[in-house]
């Protein structure tokens, strides 16, 4: 009697096992749930991507706008240099507030990548480059014997995808831009008190 009953079993175990196989209940539901995570990071990924280069092209625009207004000027003063950080502020707008660094250099050009720097302002007022110090320029502006004004600006953009929850080593990237503009007006931009 006790090998049949381990005959029965086996048998009932087997056939349960081979329904369970054969059973197709359910089979969506996990498939969903290995696929979901995948889309939803995807989705998320898209979702990131689109917002960084709106970032992005915003950071260009102000860049740029901010150097065409300063050439278009025959002098400015510190007043008008701190100006532009809410040119800045407010094409960065709704992405970025205060948060960022914004360099403003008026050079001399004097060899086809040499200048030497005039002036210089900072987001905070400060100088972030010594008066009368070299620096490089572009070769393709064509500009010796000119006035160029330097825009860079820098803004750190926290990612989404990377919440501070999870474990990341990237969490904020640095969108830059670089702006170069001649002067409109004149041979140079005169900067007082800077």
């Amino acid at each position: 009697m006790g090998r049949s009953h381990g005959r029965t079993l086996v048998r009932r175990v087997l056939g349960r096992l081979c329904r369970l196989s054969r059973d197709r209940r359910g089979v969506g539901g996990v498939e969903f749930a290995l696929v979901a995570p995948l889309l939803i990071m995807a989705y998320i990924g898209a979702f990131e991507i689109s917002v960084g280069f709106t970032v992005l092209r915003k950071v260009a625009r102000a860049s740029s706008t901010v150097a065409d207004l300063v050439t278009q000027e025959s002098s400015v003063d510190t007043g008008f240099l701190e100006g532009m950080n809410n040119v800045a502020e407010s094409i960065l707008a709704p992405y970025v507030g205060t948060n960022y660094t914004l360099k403003i250099t008026g050079i001399q050009v004097t060899g086809t990548t040499t200048g030497t720097v005039l002036w210089s302002r900072d987001q905070d007022g400060g100088t972030p480059y010594p008066a009368n110090s070299t620096t490089s320029v572009p070769s393709d502006l064509e500009a010796v014997n000119a006035f160029i004004v330097r825009t860079e600006l820098i803004v750190p953009h926290e990612l989404l995808l990377f919440s501070p929850g999870l474990s990341s080593s990237v969490s904020t990237i640095d969108l830059t831009k670089t702006s170069y503009y001649r002067q409109r007006f004149g041979t140079k931009i005169e900067c007082s008190g800077c």
